[in-house]
């Protein structure tokens, strides 16, 4: 059985600057106290923000990891892996959030993992 992901917070020390990010880029459901709703397939994956800083390492599927950094980066982020392939094995990008916070992307083809 494999163990799937039921929570998730993101660090930074500003709320004002994540919140509105996390919305613009993803689309994500983020009230101003910090508590977010991510859509999957199935009931929503309840998540937090939270102030406190620690290294927070998601993967997030998005249809093209080019146009998603395009976005990253007009909302605010900062590119730290543009798209890479991993021959065989997936499709790859890494960005930081205006936290700071380390995040990456997963190129999908449907629903699953687009594979070099």
């Amino acid at each position: 059985m494999t163990t799937p992901i039921v929570f998730f917070d993101i660090a930074g020390p500003d709320l004002s600057t994540l919140i509105p990010f996390y919305r613009a880029v993803f689309g994500w459901d983020a009230n101003e106290r910090g508590g977010l709703s991510v859509p999957v397939n199935g009931p929503p994956l309840m998540g937090t923000f939270r102030p406190d800083p620690a290294e927070t390492m998601l993967y997030l599927g998005v249809p093209d990891i080019t146009a998603a950094l395009a976005k990253v980066v007009e909302h605010g982020g900062k590119v730290a892996a543009p798209r890479f392939e991993v021959p065989g094995v997936v499709v790859l990008g890494m960005f930081h959030d205006p936290a700071g916070n380390r995040l990456g992307l997963v190129e999908m083809d449907g629903a699953k993992a687009r594979i070099p």
